[in-house]
């Protein structure tokens, strides 16, 4: 009858599977011994556990974490952060490799939740895949925004926000304020009005929402941006969502969403470019604006515990600029000591202190070390900023030691590289100093400064906060 099976029938069947299953093992297996056979010579580091890897090693702070490992391991080490190997670069010969030998090798950017929840499915400069989009987004932004004709072609609106916060300190002066909102609502006015056509953080008529949700929705980017997801390790239990930040990410990107549709209305009636380009891209919006107030806000808390520190930047400033008007951009290159300071909070506070992580494009080697296609890549500037090696008193702040020694910080020189190097460094670099000088060196020309109530300069908490910058954990 037709439904029924003949007893040869079962066992032919089945034989075919299990001859199926066996070749596939044996594939498998074969394939690990030739694995085997190759003896990649990895860099050194901590035998990874099942599943999670060498996540258990990593603390809140993980910069913190990852350079005591490398006193353990090395310069170059290995790692496993759940289904991922990684390697992380702790020195400047190691970060030369990196960022300067195998740049192109090293170029591309690991898939991570926040590339594609917040920035329209790695659409954006810092998550794209390297190739024709990102370095086309690239050009233009360099372009449009920061070369030096156009950032010469918006110093008016940096010298008028600089001026509108200066007084608002001012206005403020016998009472105690709370620093780094003030650096912050700078920065975002300034890299809002350059990309956006205006600021965000006045309540106007019509707007879409006000200033303290506007605020609190860039924060939210910052935190979800730098936050160590557990599905950006272990993707196939992403779906559980174990740590809350997808549903986060989701509910922000639709604020987003809602505000550049807002943005976008407000453009129609004027010309349609580059405005409505960058609109669409929270590099410039998120990333911009936080970074310089953090540089600046360690800056204060490191001159306030030393106040021999502020005499010597005011003794300059008043020999320089006098008591009779503010520090204008045009100054900054007659002010050594200014530079030195900004140069020694960005070597010992490095806002981003392992840099964006890289994704190895190809099999390359580093030194005697294999480094297989598709090995994620750390460079810990903050343990370079500490190597003894490098500077003497590392922990120290001790502005002096740029004044005899010529280091830049525009990703040249490999001991100081705050804002990155190589192809997928910052590019908004430019922006970010003018904003950090501008704004440290008057505060420090314009104001008296004194820690509230009756806290010492030891009493100054320095504890961090990691995400997509570092600030400090305690405001002043």
């Amino acid at each position: 009858m037709a439904h029924n099976l003949s007893n040869m029938d079962i066992p032919s069947n089945w034989a075919s599977y299990t001859a199926a299953w066996l070749a596939t093992l044996a594939l498998i297996l074969l394939s690990r011994r030739f694995c085997r056979g190759r003896q990649l010579n990895l860099p050194p580091g901590p035998k990874p556990w099942p599943i999670i890897g060498n996540l258990n090693l990593i603390g809140p702070l993980p910069h913190h974490s990852i350079h005591e490992l490398s006193k353990k391991y090395g310069s170059l080490m290995s790692l496993r952060f759940g289904s991922f190997p990684l390697i992380v670069a702790s020195s400047a010969e190691m970060a030369r490799a990196i960022l300067k030998t195998h740049d192109a090798t090293f170029a591309g950017r690991p898939k991570f939740n926040v590339g594609k929840y917040i920035t329209y499915n790695y659409s954006n400069i810092t998550w794209s895949e390297y190739g024709p989009y990102w370095r086309q987004a690239r050009k233009i932004s360099m372009m449009e925004l920061f070369s030096p004709k156009r950032l010469e072609s918006y110093r008016y609106i940096r010298e008028e926000e600089m001026k509108a916060f200066l007084h608002d300190l001012f206005d403020m002066r016998e009472s105690p304020v709370t620093l780094i909102d003030h650096l912050s609502d700078l920065s975002l006015n300034v890299i809002s009005r350059m990309v956006l056509g205006k600021k965000y953080t006045q309540k106007t008529d019509g707007s879409i929402m006000n200033p303290e949700k506007f605020k609190k929705m860039i924060n939210e980017v910052f935190v979800l941006s730098g936050g160590l997801s557990i599905g950006d390790s272990i993707p196939w239990i992403n779906f559980l969502d174990l740590d809350g930040y997808i549903k986060r990410m989701k509910a922000v990107s639709k604020k987003f969403d809602r505000f550049l549709e807002h943005v976008l209305d407000e453009h129609n009636e004027r010309e349609r470019g580059m405005e409505d380009y960058v609109a669409k891209d929270m590099d410039f919006i998120a990333g911009g604006t936080d970074t310089s107030a953090v540089t600046v806000e360690w800056a204060m808390s490191e001159l306030l515990r030393k106040p021999e520190i502020i005499e010597r930047a005011t003794e300059e400033l008043n020999k320089v600029i006098g008591k009779e008007r503010w520090v204008q951009e045009t100054d900054i290159v007659n002010l050594p000591y200014i530079n030195a300071i900004t140069k020694e909070a960005m070597r010992l506070h490095p806002v981003v202190p392992m840099l964006i992580p890289r994704l190895c494009r190809e099999d390359c080697k580093i030194g005697d070390y294999d480094i297989p296609k598709r090995t994620r890549a750390l460079v810990s500037v903050w343990t370079i900023g500490r190597d003894p090696e490098i500077w003497g008193d590392p922990d120290e702040f001790r502005p002096e030691r740029f004044i005899w020694r010529e280091i830049d910080v525009k990703g040249q020189d490999i001991e100081l590289l705050p804002f990155g190097s190589g192809r997928r460094m910052c590019p908004g670099y430019t922006l970010g100093l003018k904003m950090v000088h501008g704004s440290l060196a008057n505060l420090l020309h314009g104001f008296e400064w004194k820690l509230p109530g009756e806290m010492r300069p030891g009493d100054l908490d320095m504890e961090e906060v990691f995400g997509l910058t570092t600030p400090r954990k305690a405001f002043f």
